[in-house]
């Protein structure tokens, strides 16, 4: 099973061909540094002092496909969030560009199994333990099997897909895969972290995808949309609360702990107050070195306050944010209300009030792009005003987990696996009610 991935846009792609490609039904071979910038028909493809114009797309397929590898320049990994940067990084495969947008975009066409070797080292160190490895292999080959499937559905429906709610009152957007419509993922946290062969190094990994080659998890015969997070805080949350709102049965809240049963009802703003100011004992409350590292990699770890954290503005700080990342004057902020949580304690619905109008603003991840200037560690946070003199001075932020809390719990699974856990018991953990199943070798 062939795949399509996403890397990167720009007005012009920078490439080194390592090993002999074909260019095309022309066949006209192609190795080392090569540029391919936008023109008005196409784009102009430049080889040594060769510029040449081309339709686009393109397509540079290896002739020896086991050791050809391409270098992509300047990919950015982390967008929008904290630790943002460029990196080279090289790939396997086909190497198509097309037009996306008013920009050329590098899509890698390669094998499934091929594609989940960079994957689960990208999403996490490669020297994991071999039970996390395997069940990150099962959910990360879940997860694509059912976009695929997924698209599919979308192109045979009459009525477009719609994931932005907007009006006076109300700014509701969820961000999922189906902002991606010429290629399957993308390659960053969007989607699934890939981030090239340098990834995919080690032996584990290596033999993790080849022990659960072809598995997946599997729901009353349909393949399940399995998600993961970094880190859920203790309890995980619903599908529906954090995309479209058509609930998951396997993506149910569950506690992280031995034992799965929910903790008060988090929903209710006093819970979730109390919830997120302890430290209860779950599987993602560590601070194992050993387990970090195996989970983390170097610029995850700059995070080192995942389980619990805090997050202070001034009054005007906050109002010039906001102005920022939603394009609202609310004049000066005089409130933060949260409307709706989620079973984890996440918002889903926020009011903001200012001295010029007042916004509700939803899903999680707007919730979490709107209050930082990359991305909220979550939105499972309580709000307190801090106060001067009996003048509002500002907002202090007291959150819970890293990401989105749906599904498995990356660093939860981490702890399990060190406790002797099998990826099996781990995915039955996350995904209640799901079934592991083999769909080819």
């Amino acid at each position: 099973m062939n795949i399509t991935v996403g890397i990167v846009s720009g007005p012009g792609i920078r490439f080194f061909l390592r090993g002999a490609y074909r260019l095309g039904e022309e066949g006209r071979r192609y190795t080392g540094a090569l540029t391919v910038t936008r023109n008005a028909t196409g784009c102009t493809l430049v080889s040594g002092t060769e510029k040449l114009p081309l339709p686009l797309p393109l397509e540079f397929v290896p002739l020896e496909p086991e050791v050809a590898e391409f270098e992509l320049a300047d990919v950015t990994i982390g967008i929008d969030f904290h630790w943002e940067r460029k990196e080279n990084q090289r790939f396997r495969g086909t190497l198509r560009l097309i037009e996306e947008n008013g920009k050329i975009t590098a899509v890698n066409l390669l094998p499934l199994e091929e594609y989940l070797l960079s994957v689960i080292s990208s999403e996490m160190n490669a020297t994991s333990s071999e039970e996390l490895l395997k069940a990150h292999a099962v959910i990360s080959r879940s997860w694509l099997v059912a976009q695929q499937q997924k698209s599919r559905e979308l192109k045979g429906q009459r009525t477009a897909y719609r994931s932005l709610f907007r009006n006076e009152q109300e700014y509701i957007r969820w961000f999922d895969r189906e902002d991606h419509l010429h290629y399957d993922v993308c390659a960053d946290d969007h989607c699934q972290r890939y981030q090239g062969i340098q990834k995919a190094t080690t032996r584990p990994v290596y033999n993790a995808v080849q022990a659960t080659r072809g598995e997946v998890l599997i729901y009353k015969e349909r393949i399940c949309d399995a998600r993961f997070s970094k880190c859920c805080g203790g309890v995980s949350e619903s599908f529906e609360n954090v995309w479209e709102p058509a609930p998951h049965p396997y993506l149910k809240p569950i506690c992280d702990a031995p034992d799965p049963a929910l903790p008060a009802d988090l929903t209710v703003e006093a819970n979730s107050l109390r919830w997120i100011q302890s430290r209860p004992e779950v599987f993602c409350h560590t601070q194992d070195v050993d387990v970090l590292s195996e989970v983390l990699n170097d610029y995850d770890r700059e995070t080192p306050d995942f389980f619990r954290w805090e997050v202070c503005y001034g009054r005007e700080e906050l109002s010039a944010l906001l102005r920022e990342r939603l394009e609202v004057d609310f004049g000066e902020v005089t409130g933060l209300i949260p409307l709706e949580r989620g079973a984890s304690g996440r918002i889903i619905r926020l009011r903001i009030e200012g001295t010029k109008r007042s916004l509700v603003i939803g899903k999680e991840l707007l919730i979490r792009k709107a209050l930082s200037r990359s991305h909220l560690y979550s939105s499972a946070f309580v709000v307190e005003k801090i106060t001067g003199n009996g003048i509002l001075q500002g907002f202090r932020l007291r959150g819970a987990g890293w990401g989105h809390g749906v599904g498995l719990c990356q660093i939860g699974a981490a702890v399990m696996s060190s406790r002797g856990y099998s990826y099996r018991e781990i995915l039955a953990h996350y995904f209640p009610g799901s079934r592991i199943e083999k769909q080819y070798h």
